[in-house]
């Protein structure tokens, strides 16, 4: 749980750099595909390339994919026809896939935690809903991909470390996890990347550093790790935890304009969820 707790925090100081210095500014596949080299390089001298798990290898560059490069690529790509605060309401439904791949995995339907990942939907909902335009159907539907690749990768990630255990350290082969993210994000750069967007500044490319070996290197690896440690209700509801935690670095550093009241009932109704999901749990 700590782990989660700390990348939440972690990832929601990236976004408001995003927000500030790169949106608009940089190429996104290129901003996208400079995350994941400079992660890679970070795994690069201690990924072990023989010895692995043929199951381990597949898996981790398929759940890279997925979480990484899908997401990505269609977040950025939903900005083409929604507002800022549409593609902020839509995400909120990750959740709700959690649940329901984790379920489907294990051959199960779990109630409590569903209610918890509903209630977590809700309670985000709160905080970000600022109406909804006409004609977002497409985006709408790009931005339900994206929720589904990043539930499907962590949802994969934690069974498959399940499935497949070893005594191999997973900081040993996690680096297979941005090959896979490369395989999807290179050729989409190769083909629609805007070369006249490329970074010009040196903040651009410290912001750029700093989210590829802080926010993906080491928060994904964190986050999966953290995935793997705790039950899927539980990763439900912190999936929606970083709208909080992200309004308020927004409200404390870059001094934005916040509804308080929202903010607050949104972050008990969050909690709300984590509660429910772990008694939940313990009466069954």
């Amino acid at each position: 749980m700590r782990y989660l707790v700390f990348v939440t925090v972690l990832w929601a100081f990236s976004f408001s750099l995003i927000d500030e210095y790169l949106a608009g500014q940089v190429d996104a596949d290129f901003a996208v595909l400079s995350r994941v080299v400079f992660a890679g390089l970070v795994f690069l001298p201690i990924t072990k390339w023989h010895g692995v798990r043929r199951e381990l290898v597949t898996g981790t560059v398929i759940v890279g994919a997925l979480q990484f490069g899908v997401t990505y690529l269609c977040l950025y790509r939903s900005f083409l026809f929604l507002s800022a605060p549409e593609v902020l309401l839509f995400t909120i439904l990750t959740p709700v896939f959690v649940t329901l791949f984790d379920d489907a995995l294990n051959r199960r339907f779990s109630p409590v935690a569903l209610v918890a990942a509903l209630l977590a939907v809700v309670g985000a909902g709160v905080i970000r809903y600022d109406g909804i335009t006409g004609g977002y159907i497409a985006g709408f539907l790009l931005l339900q991909v994206a929720n589904a690749s990043f539930a499907a990768g962590q949802v994969g990630y934690k069974n498959l470390v399940k499935w497949y255990p070893t005594d191999i350290p997973p900081i040993r082969f996690f680096g297979y996890f941005f090959a896979g993210a490369l395989l999807v994000i290179l050729p989409s750069w190769l083909i629609f990347g805007d070369t006249t967007l490329m970074p010009q500044t040196i903040a651009h490319w410290s912001v750029l550093l700093w989210l590829g070996f802080g926010a993906s290197a080491v928060g994904l690896f964190l986050w999966n790790s953290g995935a793997t440690k705790v039950d899927a209700g539980t990763l439900a509801v912190m999936n929606n935890a970083v709208i909080p935690v992200g309004l308020l670095v927004n409200l404390i550093i870059w001094n934005r304009d916040a509804d308080l009241i929202r903010l607050a009932l949104g972050a008990v109704i969050l909690l709300m969820a984590l509660w429910i999901n772990r008694h939940g749990r313990l009466w069954r």
